[in-house]
């Protein structure tokens, strides 16, 4: 079937909203005022670009140590960067992690070496990439996180075909195929690689207070009978497994999403979730009937959540976790991505010790022919204006050796890439999310991102909302979800 076109210029705005909602990017997206770019270096007083020093980055480490990767296997303009052929050329770089120090260093090297200067552009307003985009006036390489809006641009031409830019066969080996097939898009001449994923954020996670969680003689599960067990064994204990909120404003339903995108892929194929985001396999279909009937069976028994099935709607996601860090613990599980560790524990709980106070572990396999899926969401890097320095630079992104910086520095980006170095990451609790995601047989894109933003950030949202108030029973909630496709233009 082909690809139908799911964003348009008037939602971009919304989904926008959308994405920072369901935690895609590793780093805040700002709207605010855009600030000086940066590259590897410190800023000029230009409004736009800078001139590399070594102030932006000082303290942080370096790159990877030359030959770590042969570059001829990516594509020959990386070649021919590294032997100096564009040395004094600039590349524009839409990014949304252009204040972010640990991102910023991740092309101190390569301009080092290369002599290409590489300016990190403020994302700003979404409507003014569209403006750009439209106008032929965008950055090189813009840094996206959500695939929607890859299919709107492709269709039209003004993307450019990876698959043409870095050499396919590298790609295949050193990212699983759920990454490059999420990225695929309807181009012009059929389907092609709008964008490439560099850093993602891990979703499959339940967080626990690792302390109390071993005080009290509890176990990590790796099946959903032993995830049962768990909830049971903690519910006869006299507390509470979960602690659940999906309130956040306009966004609100977004968290509980994510948990029915989990389910889907641990109680059905990955094709089935494919046509599912895509609209071929209904909210009424068998299928996500049993994946709601699995939340149902949680998020319905008061015993299970903290402060029962009311509670859920009226609790902010941000907030949700807060009773699990109480002495003694008031809840003991948390279903959420890893931004939920800067944005709201060790935030609202100052002190928290990554991997002392609190750890995670991979939500288990439910049906166990599935195999143990991940889902995830991220940032893409897509190409618009092809020049051979915009091709060495996005080749080299890539590489581990790109993003193994931002690593080493601490931050919150998740390496994507299987040439990466897990004893780089400096805590325990992102080594094992970055093994998990290599490791697993399946990886897939947070599904209502992947949707039109009038089923994913609206019917969807709205849907699992009224369900879990009470004010729509399941038949109503079904079909409101189902009715928001009708609302998609083709």
């Amino acid at each position: 079937m082909e690809r139908k076109r799911f964003w348009t210029v008037p939602l971009l705005v919304l989904v926008a909203f959308t994405i920072a909602a369901c935690g895609g990017a590793a780093t805040p997206n700002p709207t605010a005022a855009p600030e000086a770019a940066s590259t590897a270096s410190a800023p000029t007083a230009a409004p736009d670009t800078t001139a590399p020093t070594a102030a932006a980055t000082a303290g942080l480490p370096s790159g990877s140590a030359e030959g770590t990767t042969d570059y001829s296997q990516i594509g020959p303009e990386l070649v021919n960067a590294f032997a100096g052929a564009y040395r004094g050329t600039t590349v524009t770089f839409n990014s949304n992690c252009f204040n972010d120090p640990g991102c910023v260093s991740t092309f101190r090297e390569f301009q080092e070496r290369t002599g290409i200067t590489v300016n990190l552009i403020p994302p700003g307003d979404p409507a003014a990439l569209v403006v750009k985009i439209e106008s032929n006036t965008v950055e090189d390489i813009v840094d996206l996180t959500n695939p929607g809006f890859l299919s709107s641009y492709a269709e039209t031409g003004k993307i450019v075909d990876l698959n043409k830019v870095v050499n396919p066969e590298w790609l295949k080996a050193n990212f699983a195929q759920g990454f490059l097939d999420t990225a695929t898009v309807e181009g012009p001449e059929g389907p092609m690689l709008g964008g490439i994923f560099t850093y993602i954020n891990f979703k499959s996670a339940v967080w626990y207070p690792k302390q109390a969680f071993e005080e009290a003689g509890y176990t990590i599960p790796t099946t959903w009978a032993e995830q049962q067990a768990l909830m049971d064994e903690i519910v006869a204990d006299g507390d509470t497994p979960w602690c659940i909120g999906i309130e956040s404003g306009g966004a609100t339903g977004w968290p509980a999403t994510d948990w029915l995108e989990d389910i889907m892929l641990r109680t059905t194929s990955p094709e089935n979730y494919d046509r599912w985001t895509r609209g071929e396999l209904p909210f009424t279909s068998p299928e996500f009937r049993n994946a709601l009937s699995i939340l149902t069976d949680i998020w319905f028994n008061d015993a299970y959540v903290y402060g029962g099935r009311q509670a859920i709607p009226a609790t902010n996601f941000l907030e949700a976790p807060n009773p699990m860090f109480e002495d003694p613990p008031r809840c003991w599980l948390h279903r959420q991505a890893n931004f939920i560790t800067i944005q709201s524990f060790e935030k609202n709980n100052p002190g928290l010790v990554s991997g002392v106070d609190y750890d995670f572990y991979y939500l288990p396999p439910i049906d166990e022919q599935y195999g143990k899926p991940v889902l995830y969401a991220g940032d893409m890097f897509a190409m618009f204006n092809d020049r051979p320095e915009v091709r060495a630079v996005l080749q080299y992104t890539t590489t581990y050796e790109w993003i193994r910086p931002w690593i080493l520095a601490g931050g919150e980006a998740i390496s994507p890439h299987r040439n990466s170095a897990l004893e780089d990451y400096t805590t325990d609790v992102y080594r094992s999310m970055a093994e998990t995601i290599l490791t697993a047989d399946t990886v897939r894109f947070d599904g209502s991102d992947l949707m039109p933003a009038e089923v994913g950030a609206g019917s969807f949202w709205k849907g699992m909302t009224d369900y879990v108030s009470g004010s729509a029973d399941l038949e109503q909630a079904l079909t409101t979800m189902q009715n928001g496709w009708a609302n998609v233009k083709p």
